[in-house]
């Protein structure tokens, strides 16, 4: 494996990087002064610092916004820093002992749009979902993209945000499904939408700040889960339920490659043996309060 940080001249995000990757592996890791557009291009820098794992831009969200610009990363919680943490470096460099909670939160952390536009509008999409159940019609986004749907729809495609159909229309837009998936949740007794994974459905509640409660099923047994989330506290049935966390080794979008696998079970037993039966998608089982937190780090800070 070949790790490489292409910068600017005395960037001073460079040593944390430098220090951070010290920290997550013994490999060596080449620099490379970037000093003109035509070479951050050439070589793939989307500004300052940026790290290549075998000459590959672990962090990239979508087409390269190459240029000398100084790049700012989100952390696990979605917020601006100047380098990536030690986790999500680990995750990115392929390291072993990073738990598939925090490849997820990593995964679904680097799909956040920064640009303002594409903020705006997946917000709007979040927000028209959450009113309404269904996802919005592209043409309805004209106002919030100033005429750009297409294209703003498009990167918040590449980057993962959401997913689009072969037709343009918005299919996903995590944590919501526009068709209907195993786990369903009722907002504010009020609106029902389908969730695509149990994390998904349990974040819900924290993005939104009102209460949810979530219809399920065991996917080992088909027997019925329900939580229930209302000012703050949650109420699962059965008590003893979980969820499994996993994804299949190949990568891709987390709607072909992880969603299917991220369930609820109603007992650790149940969980196990859907496990020993699918020996080919690697995770863990975590249990109703890990899952919980989870689904606050991924989803809540969204509409903030």
């Amino acid at each position: 494996m070949r790790l490489e940080v292409l910068h600017v001249p005395d960037c001073q995000n460079l040593p944390s990087m430098l220090e951070r990757l010290a920290q997550v592996t013994d490999l060596p890791v080449e620099t490379r002064v970037i000093e003109t557009d035509a070479d951050a291009m050439r070589f793939g820098m989307a500004g300052s610092p940026t790290l290549l794992v075998d000459g590959v831009d672990p962090f990239a969200a979508g087409e390269c916004a190459c240029g000398l610009s100084c790049r700012l990363y989100r952390d696990d919680d979605g917020r601006m820093v100047s380098a990536p943490s030690v986790e999500q470096l680990r995750v990115a460099i392929g390291g072993d002992v990073a738990p598939p909670t925090e490849v997820l939160s990593a995964w679904r952390t680097r799909a956040l749009p920064l640009d303002a536009v594409e903020r705006a509008t997946h917000q709007a999409i979040l927000r028209a979902f959450a009113a309404t159940g269904r996802s919005p019609a592209p043409h309805a986004l004209d106002q919030v993209t100033a005429g750009r749907a297409a294209d703003v729809l498009q990167a918040l495609h590449d980057a993962d945000a959401i997913r689009l159909t072969s037709y343009g229309d918005i299919a996903v837009a995590y944590p919501f499904s526009a068709v209907p998936t195993r786990h369903r949740v009722r907002i504010g007794d009020q609106v029902d939408v389908y969730a695509m994974c149990a994390v998904d459905a349990l974040g819900i509640a924290p993005m939104l700040g009102r209460d949810t409660v979530i219809e399920s099923v065991d996917v080992a047994t088909s027997r019925p889960i329900r939580v229930v989330m209302r000012d703050g506290r949650s109420t699962w049935e059965p008590v003893e339920a979980v969820v499994f966390i996993g994804a299949d080794v190949g990568g891709g979008p987390s709607a072909d490659c992880c969603c299917d696998y991220l369930n609820f079970f109603t007992d650790r037993s149940s969980a196990e043996s859907w496990v020993a039966e699918h020996t080919d998608v690697p995770g863990q089982i975590i249990n109703r309060s890990e899952a919980e937190a989870l689904a606050t780090r991924l989803f809540g800070h969204l509409l903030a």
